[in-house]
């Protein structure tokens, strides 16, 4: 599997060493042709571009992610430039003239750990925040405090950005939220693509967020909200493209559809779909699934792991966060106050990985080998 289908972004003279597939993911040598495809017809099509996006192209991807995450439905699902936008127009969704009551985790995306507590400046928002470890009873307080009430907006990760750990039983976790009208949101940005994920279960009750940025290897701009039915069915943030199903909203106001299109905003580049797709449709042909993946991906961080400790390196098994690889998302994240400084000297060698404060992150991706793996690990040693 190394290298096959990314000859132009990986292996090729001068290219990094990179082992950050948690964070940016080389895009596949078949993103080149959605690319130029996304062109042609905008050349080709001209205004009438937007029957083909919203007929052909959306179609195509609201399939592959229902396919994904085993939805009843594809037609809840939204697309946006980026996740930001999406909590943006959640957020618009929560009661008005009183402060947001949140029930979230230290552990969440900069982007919405900023922008929460910039709303908490303005006392526009209370927030309570679960830690995440010791994390053999995350799932359990969580819930608890879940079950409690009393909450706007229960908000939290599917695996962890900055340790990798990942949720086991969502289902739990959701079921626990007994107000029907409190908002439940599911930030799978770093489980979608990496991680089997069925959320077939709680489609109906809970929103689920993610992207093609890191995992699905499409690039920027083909980001996604599952939208359960009944929930924000008339967002305050809305924009011109959530008025293309108009008609079926009826009533007076401000119409809206009442699929997952009522969660659109306007106009943005639709190249990242084109490249989403063409990263599925390879996929699919070549029979590469994701369980497929993370098992590639597993028998290399295997063998980073047993050479790291092979070698005696400053890091190794003792210091991950997550041992279980049950446990665990798609790449490795270690403990250690020389973060900074690893990352630093790998980039001055020209391979990357990635740190936040004391935690440096390292993921493999499928254009990897066993012997990717273990030639960082002698890397990071001779440091």
């Amino acid at each position: 599997m190394k290298r096959d289908g990314f000859r132009l972004s990986v292996g090729a003279q001068n290219a990094p060493f990179h082992c950050a597939a948690h964070s940016h993911h080389p895009w596949p040598d078949v993103t080149l042709a959605g690319q130029e495809k996304a062109w042609r017809d905008a050349a080709r099509l001209l205004d009438r571009k937007w029957d083909h996006v919203f007929g052909d192209v959306i179609p195509a991807a609201q399939a592959h992610i229902a396919r994904h995450l085993h939805l009843p439905d594809p037609s809840s699902i939204a697309f946006g430039p980026n996740t930001h936008s999406f909590v943006l127009r959640l957020l618009s969704c929560l009661p008005p003239g009183k402060p947001v009551r949140i029930l979230t985790t230290p552990s969440e995306f900069m982007s919405f750990s900023r922008q929460i507590a910039r709303l908490e400046d303005e006392r526009l928002a209370i927030v309570a925040r679960i830690d995440t470890e010791p994390f053999d009873t995350f799932e359990a307080r969580f819930a608890e405090a879940a079950s409690k009430g009393g909450h706007d907006l229960v908000f939290l990760s599917q695996v962890f950005f900055d340790s990798g750990f990942a949720v086991g039983n969502l289902k739990n976790i959701v079921s626990a939220v007994r107000e029907r009208e409190t908002f439940v949101v599911i930030d799978g940005y770093h489980g979608f693509m990496a991680v089997p994920t069925d959320i077939g279960d709680i489609a109906d009750r809970a929103f689920y967020l993610a992207g093609g940025y890191k995992y699905a290897m499409a690039g920027e701009g083909a980001c996604f909200l599952h939208c359960p039915p009944g929930y924000g069915m008339r967002p305050r943030d809305t924009g011109w493209y959530a008025g293309f199903s108009a008609l079926e909203g009826g009533g007076n106001g401000v119409p809206f559809s009442r699929d997952g299109s009522r969660f659109l905003g306007a106009t943005f580049d639709v190249s990242g779909l084109y490249r989403f797709n063409a990263v599925q449709d390879w996929l699919v042909k070549a029979k590469c699934s994701v369980a497929t993946m993370l098992n590639h991906v597993r028998s290399v961080e295997r063998a980073f792991l047993r050479e790291l400790d092979t070698l005696s390196a400053t890091i190794g098994t003792k210091e991950l966060f997550v041992t279980d690889e049950a446990r665990r998302g798609r790449f490795l994240a270690f403990r250690t106050q020389e973060a900074g400084e690893i990352t630093l000297k790998l980039a001055t060698k020209n391979i990357i990985v990635d740190h936040r404060g004391d935690r440096l992150r390292v993921g493999f991706g499928i254009y990897h080998a066993e012997d990717d793996g273990r030639r960082l690990a002698g890397e990071i040693a001779s440091l």
